[in-house]
């Protein structure tokens, strides 16, 4: 570790909960973000601050004027660019040490079988059920923890979905694929703008804790946030032993 590193993260190594063993963790790890709009953009850029030493971001959207209203990664300039290339820009402005991978495509099965596999933790920043689902498969499969946000109107929530925990349960147990939510945009219904800066920097939070080895993660619980009135709920979930996704893949075993 050089001594601007141990400049640059001294407020990190001060806490006896990370320290020079978390940080090398951090140094050392890779996380794969998915989505670079509200909820990736202050989740990439707290991950590279923080000194995550790879990071993959996949977006297929470009950066539109609408953007500019949340997504702080993203600036007038770069109106018309790749989200992921603007995304690495904002990252390369903060912490120039950090190695950032992008993928300019839409998030697919096989693309996230690729990628999810060589990564320490999935952040899904998405913005879509069906997303959302194919990620959480992807994360069952190569028992890797999944870091969950979700942000529309005044109305957030956060969770960790962690295949490596016999009793975590896994996104489809708490929200089953053959369910009928109602699919909400914010093109249509709008989105606080702060909101997904909330709830992007807690995904950012659990991450950190997870790759550094501290604290207790949110696995087995789903925060609700009501900014409204600015007020949080917690639920507690469960893994559900009938799960189509992760009920046939036990905690310990690869599948």
């Amino acid at each position: 570790m050089t001594d601007e590193q141990l400049l640059r993260y001294s407020r990190h190594i001060l806490l006896d909960e990370i320290g020079i063993e978390g940080l090398q963790r951090l140094l050392a790890a890779h996380a794969l973000v998915i989505g670079a709009g509200g909820l990736g953009s202050p989740a990439a850029l707290y991950l590279g601050s923080a000194g995550v030493g790879r990071i993959t971001l996949i977006d297929g959207d470009t950066v539109d004027l609408t953007n500019l209203q949340r997504q702080i990664a993203h600036v007038t300039a770069r109106i018309g660019v790749a989200k992921v290339e603007s995304a690495r820009a904002a990252i390369a402005a903060l912490n120039p040490d950090v190695s950032v991978t992008t993928v300019a495509q839409r998030a697919d099965a096989a693309l996230l079988d690729e990628w999810v596999g060589r990564a320490d933790i999935v952040l899904d920043c998405s913005d879509n059920f069906a997303t959302r689902h194919a990620i959480n498969a992807a994360c069952v499969a190569h028992r890797k923890p999944l870091v969950s946000g979700a942000a529309i109107r005044f109305d957030g929530q956060v969770a960790v979905y962690d295949p490596r925990d016999a009793d975590s349960p896994c996104y489809a147990c708490v929200f089953p694929p053959d369910e009928e939510l109602e699919e909400t945009q914010c093109a249509t219904m709008g989105v606080f703008a702060p909101l997904v800066g909330v709830i992007g920097a807690m995904q950012a939070c659990e991450a950190l804790k997870l790759l550094a080895g501290t604290g207790r993660s949110l696995a087995g619980r789903l925060l609700l946030l009501d900014a409204r009135t600015m007020s949080w709920s917690e639920m507690r979930v469960a893994r559900d032993p009938a799960c189509k996704v992760c009920s046939g893949t036990p905690a310990g075993e690869s599948v």
